[in-house]
């Protein structure tokens, strides 16, 4: 079973996306980061084989983390997870930074478990 860490400041959306994780039998949430300096600590602490990191959040934002962890560790896979209004430019360059794929809100189920198959 694949380990995700989920990267999320609203704790409404981290529990939605917790639970499709929990309730699918392919993956377990081992925590629960509210930031992107957390999320690094977690990384190391944890090994998630994925993380799901929201775009945009107080203190250290998604993209600055995404930067960071690639450099920390090579192999990470992180999903970006973000809202689907104005995020064009964000969502290429999350893909540019090494960002496998990017889940928007609200969450489709089925949609959220393939990209995290297909990892």
């Amino acid at each position: 079973m694949k380990k995700i860490l989920v990267v999320d400041d609203s704790l409404s959306v981290a529990r939605q996306l917790e639970k499709i994780i929990n309730e699918s039998g392919e993956f377990r949430c081992v925590g629960h980061a509210k930031n992107g300096a957390e999320a690094i600590k977690m990384n190391h602490t944890e090994n998630p084989d994925i993380i799901c990191m929201d775009m945009n959040m107080p203190g250290m934002d998604g993209l600055t983390a995404l930067r960071s962890l690639v450099v920390l560790d090579k192999d990470v896979k992180v999903v970006m997870v973000t809202s689907l209004g104005g995020v064009g430019d964000k969502f290429t360059e999350a893909l540019r930074l090494g960002a496998k794929n990017v889940i928007s809100k609200p969450f489709e189920p089925a949609g959220v478990l393939q990209i995290l198959r297909d990892l």
